[in-house]
């Protein structure tokens, strides 16, 4: 079962996406901050990050730009989560470090989708 660390900081979209995401048969490991995402990523070894951006303590952005500067966990795919649908938004994450970039309300099968073409690409056939 892949590994997912869900760094999102609302309580109420971490539990919708969490319990939505285990019922397709990932582990979800949860953090509330960005301080705490990079951490986690480091200690959790997740497959694959969801990264919201607009988080407290660590912004998205700079959480991502710690996980890729860190070589133990630079290789983690890392997918960007925001309300913020500009594209502008899109290209900061890209050139933070985020391989892929998704709009909330989260419309898990696009999300899935995402999460699935990352795995593969990540994992040797």
């Amino acid at each position: 079962m892949p590994k997912i660390l869900l760094v999102e900081d609302n309580e109420l979209n971490r539990d919708m996406l969490s319990r939505r995401l285990e019922r397709r048969g990932f582990t979800v490991v949860m953090a509330v901050d960005g301080g705490q995402g990079v951490q986690m990523a480091l200690t959790e070894k997740p497959d694959l990050i969801l990264m919201d951006m607009g988080l407290p303590v660590l912004d998205g952005w700079e959480a991502t730009r710690q996980v890729r500067a860190d070589p133990a966990s630079a290789h983690i795919p890392i997918i960007a989560l925001t309300a913020h649908a500009m594209s502008s938004d899109e290209q900061k994450a890209k050139e933070a470090g985020c391989d892929e970039f998704d709009t909330k309300p989260v419309e898990l099968p696009r999300l899935l989708d995402k999460i699935q073409a990352l795995l593969s690409r990540s994992r040797p056939v």
